[in-house]
């Protein structure tokens, strides 16, 4: 693995791997026990959109492994002033030792990744954000004891986050079910890979159906970052895509309710079911940082 920059990218190995490393990580870290196999590095974070957990994980992930981590967004460096992607991947190659880049058309970060000679780790981008899944899976793991033989069930809009989870159900195998509005759908091609590899996954128009059987119900914000203009229109358009009490008693007894944060309470989740005792967001959040660092140590430079 030279990148991380989709889950479509890894092999089935690849991705179990990486999540037993976290759970593994996770033990060590509550030990104390932690290895530092960045000892001695600079991992820069390139940000383009704003952030909490992708940020704070992060540079929390590289120090605790024994790195240095430190933060740019645009306007602090030359490529807020138009200079171009892949001369800031030469030059920043020749200073740190890798690079996770939050940004917003993915072109930018397969550019980076092209263009330099380092590690490119896909903190976000509006095609897909990979690192938030592994962190979901995790949890998935630490609840279900597995991360192939169940069914999740997406709910909402099919943006960045559905995508992840298509090329997840492809590489592992598990059955996805998402509800989204019309207008809504995940990315085709997304789906076209994804049938491609076999995966057992469809989209449908009414959330019942799909968190019938559902082991995991998952969801997020109904206008992600750069949509606000249109969040009017999308709270119109998502009426009935809520996850509330109704619809998590349709699924599976003792269903893990996920969400990647911030949610928007009483728009697509309820308080009362992001509070209650089927939500494991908050365990998904801490799962960034131990997920994180297994992707780190893989791409750590020896």
């Amino acid at each position: 693995m030279d990148h991380f920059l989709t889950i479509f990218d890894l092999s089935t190995e690849e991705m179990k791997g990486l999540l037993k490393r976290a759970a593994k990580l996770k033990q060590l870290r509550q030990e104390g026990r932690l290895p530092k196999p960045l000892a001695g590095q600079n991992w820069a974070l390139l940000f383009e959109k704003s952030s909490t957990r992708t940020r704070v994980s992060f540079e929390v992930g590289v120090n605790l492994l024994g790195g240095n981590a430190f933060y740019m967004s645009p306007d602090q460096i030359q490529l807020g002033r138009g200079e171009p992607l892949e001369d800031t991947a030469r030059v920043l190659s020749r200073y740190v030792d890798g690079l996770v880049v939050r940004t917003f058309g993915h072109d930018r970060v397969k550019t980076l990744a092209q263009w330099g000679s380092i590690p490119v780790i896909n903190g976000l981008t509006d095609l897909c954000h990979p690192c938030q899944l592994l962190a979901d899976l995790l949890t998935v793991q630490e609840r279900l004891g597995t991360v192939e033989d169940f069914k999740s069930a997406w709910i909402g809009d099919g943006n960045n986050m559905a995508y992840s989870w298509i090329a997840s159900a492809a590489v592992l195998g598990f059955t996805l079910s998402l509800a989204c509005p019309s207008g809504y759908d995940p990315a085709p091609t997304a789906m076209a890979k994804a049938k491609e590899l076999g995966a057992k996954v469809e989209v449908v128009r009414d959330p019942g159906q799909a968190v019938a059987g559902a082991d995991v119900i998952n969801t997020d914000v109904f206008a992600s970052m750069g949509q606000e203009a249109e969040a009017a229109q999308r709270l119109k358009d998502f009426a009935g895509f809520q996850i509330n009490r109704e619809l998590v008693e349709k699924a599976n007894p003792g269903a893990v309710v996920l969400h990647c944060l911030p949610a928007h309470r009483g728009e697509e989740i309820t308080e009362e079911v992001l509070e209650g005792p089927q939500s494991a967001v908050f365990d998904q959040a801490e799962n960034r940082l131990h997920a994180q660092m297994a992707v780190l140590e893989a791409l750590a430079r020896r």
